[in-house]
């Protein structure tokens, strides 16, 4: 019996995805929640509110990283969604694991922006986005495994979306590794690399 449950749980994609979509929106929505307008009582003048909006730039830069990191890896997940003629049980287990990853963003977003010098914070931050790529990366490998993409997939989407994957984890690592220097310029290197995967979406596309 239970090798007949295990067989057909798990299977819709689109509850899948409608789950995938409900987390992605509440952890982005979480993300701007840590952002406070300047207190009023401290405000006098026009160049008081400006001091005080200047002094929330770093959360601001803060929230606008993980946005796109939120964005970028959502629609990892629904180009891969999009490909699958099936879900299975194990499948869905292992994308929870990747939700689990994104639900993590908005804590580790808060933690980067109050302890933006310090390296701990900005390598949990580099692990939370490793998570997402580890995962991701996993859930398309085992949807190969477990022969569930469409049969008229066109040809070389399933090397392409493996090798993003990589590229970006690359990238991030590499990022991460500059907080030896100084944790700013890691945090510069994952926004320049981000905004080249969301403004570039064919990285990795062969020229033909």
């Amino acid at each position: 019996m239970e090798n007949i449950y295990n067989k057909f749980a798990g299977q819709s994609v689109e509850r899948l995805a409608a789950l995938s979509d409900g987390i992605f929106a509440f952890a982005m929505t979480l993300l701007v929640l840590d952002l406070r307008v300047p207190a009023a009582e401290l405000i006098r003048t026009d160049q008081d509110l400006w001091r005080g909006l200047v002094a929330l730039s770093p959360q601001i830069i803060m929230y606008l990283m993980s946005f796109l990191t939120l964005g970028i890896f959502w629609i990892g997940q629904q180009t891969q969604l999009n490909h699958l003629d099936r879900s299975a049980r194990s499948l869905s287990w292992m994308h929870l694991v990747f939700l689990f990853a994104v639900t993590l963003i908005p804590f580790s977003t808060h933690l980067l922006a109050e302890f933006s010098t310090y390296r701990i914070a900005l390598l949990f931050y580099w692990f939370n986005i490793a998570l997402l790529g580890g995962s991701l990366y996993l859930t398309w490998d085992c949807a190969i495994g477990l022969d569930l993409l469409k049969a008229d997939m066109p040809h070389g989407i399933s090397e392409a979306i493996k090798r993003r994957v990589v590229v970006a984890q690359s990238l991030y690592a590499c990022g991460a590794l500059l907080c030896v220097f100084n944790t700013h310029w890691s945090i510069a290197f994952i926004v320049v690399a981000q905004l080249y995967y969301a403004i570039a979406p064919r990285i990795g596309r062969r020229k033909n």
